[in-house]
């Protein structure tokens, strides 16, 4: 089963890091993905640019209305997220428990995910 482990994180804190403190926690984060690539177990894992670039289209508006930055107010936010393949939530969990003992702080959620496409619907 697919699942997403999201990321968060204080972003002020990520943001503040040196150059050689993000090296350093990304090449302990290359050692768990390396891993999961020989496993089979890795998809995609994606690093999402700070706040301050998104956009939110709000639905709750008529029409739906567009602002600038993240959807919430919240003290963590979402940094990126990993599509891995586990056999069960017990291994997603451990997927995860590698990954945040290579990165200092934030959070990991876990997520199964149901596949979509237009023509055909695979469940969770």
């Amino acid at each position: 089963m697919m699942y997403a482990i999201l990321c968060y994180h204080e972003e002020d804190v990520v943001c503040a890091w040196s150059k050689a403190e993000d090296d350093a926690v990304m090449a302990k984060l290359a050692v768990v993905q390396e891993r999961l690539i020989k496993a089979g177990k890795m998809g995609a894992s994606l690093r999402l640019l700070p706040t301050t670039a998104a956009t939110t289209l709000r639905k709750s508006e008529e029409p739906p209305l567009v602002i600038d930055g993240p959807f919430a107010e919240t003290k963590e936010q979402l940094l990126g997220f990993y599509l891995v393949d586990a056999t069960d939530l017990d291994d997603a969990l451990a997927i995860a428990r590698d990954l945040a003992a290579a990165n200092p702080g934030g959070a990991y959620e876990i997520r199964p995910v149901g596949m979509f496409f237009p023509d055909q619907r695979v469940a969770p």
